[in-house]
């Protein structure tokens, strides 16, 4: 028997020895349905008046979905990961190997995409235990640059700096600017599902688990907590899911190539969407991801050639004036705290 209460700022859900809390108050869910109105109606505005921006926003997407389930591995492992792109490496080159040598569609290279992105991020997991401090900053810095190599030295395979072409697009509709609407709506899409299980994670127990780690690792083993266990499951289903947005890449794109992804540049932008948004944030993320791609975007059509001095020292500027660890999202969750998604909770 399923028993429904309505109070006065909540809607109660009981069966059997289970109970369900859904905050009902505008204040609970008004920001998060407003915004992620704005965020699908933005393709459409661009298309109509901007078509440029919908790629844009593909790219702050992608810049989101990595930095969600970076925000993620830093709490549950208590460090930082400097090697992200080195699993979007992993996912890309397999969803194109797949793709291009096999004629595999996109549905069929993304459960292979994500399996192999955790069984090399398990491979490397034991890094979060073994190595503390500057020596997991240099590991996790190393790991993308020797893939990196790994590409220019098996060339036949990875086609070097050239890349892999040829892979199968996501959408196929005979219009391009549709493909191009297909693409950012997906990549939203995703983006919000991310921001949903990474803020899931961080309300659950298990997240309360994650954040004694990421606080004190003595006390949290003192009070009981297993936490290699915990810093290698976090580590490790955050890379898989970083390796979505490799096999989104290279099938978006229709080509892969690591010159791209695994170079310091590429890595440095995407620590500074963490940084900037908000560390260890995830709604700071999307914000970081917008800001960073729609600035280089703008400095790019108004500078030309000196947007690549401009766009670091901006950067650079707002990293050391912002205040630490919250980043420009913190900017508006000092004046205004409140949650920002609605939430269930189970009770027991």
């Amino acid at each position: 028997m399923v028993d429904i209460e309505v109070k006065r700022d909540r809607l109660c859900i009981r069966y059997k020895n289970k109970k369900w809390d859904w905050m009902i108050e505008p204040r609970y869910w008004r920001n998060s349905i407003l915004w992620t109105a704005a965020l699908l109606l933005f393709p459409l505005f661009s298309y109509f008046f901007y078509p440029g921006l919908v790629n844009t926003m593909v790219t702050a997407n992608i810049y989101t979905c990595i930095a969600i389930p970076l925000a993620l591995m830093t709490v549950g492992t208590g460090r930082i990961n400097f090697g992200p792109n080195f699993y979007l490496g992993v996912g890309g080159y397999t969803a194109a190997l797949l793709s291009i040598h096999l004629g595999m569609n996109p549905l069929l290279t993304l459960p292979f995409a994500i399996i192999m992105t955790v069984f090399v991020a398990v491979i490397f997991s034991p890094l979060v235990i073994m190595a503390r401090g500057l020596y997991y900053v240099l590991l996790s810095l190393l790991l993308p640059l020797v893939f990196l190599e790994v590409t220019m030295i098996y060339s036949g395979i990875f086609k070097g700096d050239v890349g892999l072409f040829g892979i199968e697009h996501l959408f196929r509709f005979e219009s391009s600017s549709i493909n191009f609407m297909a693409a950012a709506y997906f990549s939203a899409i995703l983006m919000l599902i991310f921001l949903v299980i990474a803020n899931k994670i961080l309300k659950s127990r298990y997240g309360l688990i994650m954040a004694s780690i990421n606080d004190d690792e003595d006390v949290a083993r003192g009070i009981g907590v297993n936490i290699n266990k915990i810093k290698i499951l976090t580590f490790v289903g955050s890379a898989g899911m970083i390796g979505v947005v490799g096999w989104f890449i290279a099938h978006y794109y229709g080509t892969f190539a690591g010159i791209t992804y695994l170079p310091l540049t590429f890595m440095l932008k995407v620590l500074l969407v963490f940084l900037i948004g908000g560390r260890a944030q995830v709604f700071g993320c999307v914000v970081g991801g917008y800001f960073v791609s729609f600035l280089e975007m703008i400095l790019i059509r108004t500078m030309g050639e000196f947007s690549a001095v401009l766009f670091p020292i901006i950067l650079l500027v707002l990293l050391f004036t912002l205040p630490r660890g919250e980043g420009l999202f913190g900017l508006y969750r000092r004046r205004r705290y409140r949650e920002y998604m609605a939430q269930t909770h189970v009770r027991r």
